[in-house]
């Protein structure tokens, strides 16, 4: 199965009560009131919602429009103006970067990252990986799982050990390897503002001191299954840190796919990556087209098309099945 039909069958719930909306044939205020519930239940959220109402109201008056099902098309037009990722957005993959990797614990963070670190050493990319995350144990094991699987190094020091300090032996081992890409693993909490602040910056004065040269990327990874929750945990952790863009994960059946389009719209971060399943290319760039074609589409792609839109990403090239591991 395809990136793209996973992606399809993992927003199929909230297709379809989306699409049963423009079933109707009179434009009036039961239509309106019906969307406007649809998409705040798809975890739109309740300003992108309005913003989309006003917009669609506003050209159904001016374009004398009738027919429900041409209001869909204003709305996929609309939200695709709205998402549009500028190429620029992943620029950092070429250059030498340390990639501050931030999120809650349980939104798949660990699991992105090794995703990632194995598609860049694929790509031919010298990658390491940091265990800063080291109020738990378990992060450090699991991370070092994966930095097998990927067969890239690993920097990591024992649980409850200064991360500050796991980051400065990184950088170092960075510039001494003439590494490309350090995916840094940060500890998920937010229960203190201040000391997660605290730790952010001090790793980020780590790196500007010690390699002053190199490009920061700050990417926080989002369960796409905890809609609003989501769009929250961003929201709290922009307050105290720059972010760069989202890594949106499982969007697997559970997840309601208004989010991604929340999440744009609300807080003007892109999302860069997205995350359908467990296995090392279910984790892909992010397209706003397909997506929106994905949520909104009211019939079923064939085969034939299926192809085509999956040729839009990206084929990694993969050792067996060693990936297959949360």
């Amino acid at each position: 199965m395809g990136f793209f039909q996973k992606l399809k069958e993992g927003l199929s719930k909230t297709r379809e009560s989306i699409s049963n909306v423009f079933k109707v044939s009179e434009i009036d205020d039961d239509f309106y009131d019906q969307l406007e519930e649809t998409l705040i239940m798809s975890d739109m959220g309740f300003e992108t919602t309005e913003k989309v109402i006003d917009d669609v109201k506003e050209q159904v008056k001016k374009f004398h429009i009738k027919d429900a099902k041409e209001c869909r098309e204003l709305i996929i037009n609309n939200l695709r103006d709205q998402m549009n990722v500028d190429d620029s957005a992943y620029d950092f993959e070429d250059k030498k970067t340390v990639v501050l990797v931030i999120g809650v614990n349980g939104v798949g963070k660990t699991t992105s990252i090794g995703k990632l670190a194995a598609q860049y050493r694929n790509r031919g990319k010298k990658v390491l990986i940091a265990a800063a995350d080291t109020f738990r144990a378990a992060a450090i094991d699991q991370l070092k799982t994966w930095a097998e699987r990927a067969m890239v190094d690993i920097i990591a020091g024992n649980e409850g050990s200064d991360p500050s300090a796991v980051v400065y032996d990184a950088v170092s081992a960075m510039k001494a390897r003439n590494t490309d890409i350090l995916l840094i693993d940060t500890a998920g909490r937010l229960h203190n503002k201040k000391n997660l602040m605290d730790e952010l910056g001090k790793m980020r004065r780590i790196i500007s001191r010690d390699y002053p040269e190199v490009n920061v990327e700050t990417l926080i990874v989002l369960d796409g299954s905890t809609g609003q929750n989501a769009l929250q945990q961003a929201r709290e952790f922009g307050n105290v840190t720059e972010i760069n863009g989202i890594i949106l994960t499982k969007l697997d059946g559970t997840a309601k796919g208004g989010v991604a389009i929340a999440i744009e719209a609300e807080l003007s971060v892109p999302v860069k990556y997205i995350g359908v399943g467990e296995k090392i290319d279910d984790l892909q760039r992010f397209d706003p087209g397909d997506y929106i074609t994905a949520l909104f589409a009211d019939f079923t792609l064939d085969s034939d098309m299926d192809r085509i839109v999956n040729a839009n990403y990206e084929e990694i090239p993969r050792d067996d099945d060693l990936f297959d591991i949360e």
